[in-house]
């Protein structure tokens, strides 16, 4: 068996209602609380004031910064730190999807470090301190995994470049998973994070540094998507599909936070950097089946497993038959979901793929693929799912 190590700090506060416990986590951790959101609109508005509402009851000094934006950027990080630091605040509170989460986090770092968050990517010398503030993640979509990973995402729209911090003082102190939030989001919201969640398992199974504790969360929560997903789409109030694909994204979540992510995480980055009207969920679905063609010969038994998980007639064939059926498993599942889409579907320029795939190359997620691809392959790549 392959060593492995495995590291989660998060506590997870999984079930219905438990929104409305966040003031209680939240008040363990500070007394001036900035809860990070996207604008309200009308569905959403209700559990900004319940979380709102649980952390006044607790006490907590509470200021409110509502401008996230999808694929937020270095200038939303930046302007929720100035409420951070007039605020005076000690604990963060994301609350929303993927983006509110991840700004959450980067203003953690910001507001207590000099410079800006970009200065403290992955891969620089200067990483985020102890200074940090505390986080916790009130998650309403099912499909990033960010409630319980030490992963932020950033765009720089300077540089049109999608990049992350990285760093296990930004894993959340408390994830709160409650279903109840997710009921109102709309299909099309749906559909792009819970093929997320997807992706992200998925990609931690065939992952060159997985481990026999991630295959078995990956495998539950594809199983999970295959099962829950169409139905969370279809009927948005189905509180049973919605406990499904929470619990699937969490695992998904716990893959990542983990193993990490393949080749078609860092192409769907260098899209979002590009052109930041594609939500992160759409650039993988019109990555995907081009992905799963290059890359599953040389990860048959994995792909097989796949094959099997959404084809049932796949069961009884050869690994071979059944891996050469996760395209179509894959393809399928965006069809259901009306997710089957094409980076021409987004008016990504033909005439910019050549500069696109060198996008690709700059986060290493590529090189833990099972098949390491090439400038070439990428570009390929690119070309099949721009059609």
């Amino acid at each position: 068996m392959q060593p492995f190590c495995y590291f989660q700090p998060t506590e997870i506060r999984f079930g219905r209602r438990k929104a409305h416990e966040a003031g209680e986590v939240t008040a363990r951790l500070g007394t001036r609380a900035l809860i990070v959101t996207e604008p309200a609109f009308r569905e959403i508005e209700p559990i900004h004031e319940k979380v709102s509402a649980s952390l006044r009851a607790a006490n907590l000094e509470v200021a409110h910064f509502d401008g996230v934006a999808p694929n937020p950027t270095t200038e939303v990080v930046a302007a929720g730190t100035r409420l951070a630091r007039e605020h005076g605040s000690d604990v963060v509170v994301g609350l929303g999807g993927g983006s509110s989460m991840d700004t959450a986090k980067a203003i953690a770092v910001e507001a207590t470090h000099e410079g800006t968050c970009w200065d403290r990517l992955w891969f620089r010398d200067e990483q985020p301190t102890e200074a940090t503030l505390p986080v916790v993640a009130v998650t309403t979509t099912s499909g990033t995994g960010s409630h319980v990973t030490q992963v932020s995402v950033v765009t720089n729209s300077a540089e049109r470049c999608k990049s992350a911090l990285y760093n296990a003082l930004l894993f959340p102190r408390v994830a709160i998973v409650d279903p109840e939030l997710m009921a109102s989001v709309p299909p099309k919201v749906t559909a792009a994070t819970g093929f997320d969640a997807f992706t992200h398992a998925f990609e931690a199974y065939i992952h060159a540094g997985t481990s026999p504790f991630v295959e078995i969360l990956a495998k539950e929560a594809i199983r999970l998507v295959a099962q829950h997903l169409p139905t969370a789409v279809r009927d948005g109030a189905d509180i049973g599909a919605r406990d499904g694909m929470a619990w699937a994204d969490t695992l998904a979540g716990l893959c990542i936070a983990s193993a990490g992510v393949t080749l078609p995480h860092g192409m769907g980055m260098a899209v979002g950097g590009m052109y930041p009207h594609v939500a992160h969920g759409e650039a993988l679905a019109a990555l995907y089946p081009a992905f799963v063609r290059f890359t599953w010969e040389t990860a048959v038994p994995r792909f097989a497993t796949l094959g099997r998980i959404f084809d049932a007639n796949l069961r009884e064939g050869s690994d071979e038959e059944a891996a050469r059926g996760a395209e179509a498993a894959v393809t399928g599942l965006l069809d259901t979901i009306g997710l089957r889409l094409s980076l021409r579907d987004f008016d990504v320029p033909e005439a910019e793929l050549d500069a696109l795939a060198e996008a690709c190359l700059v986060l290493p997620d590529y090189e833990n693929n099972p098949r390491v691809a090439t400038l070439e392959y990428m570009l390929g790549i690119l070309r099949e799912s721009h059609v």
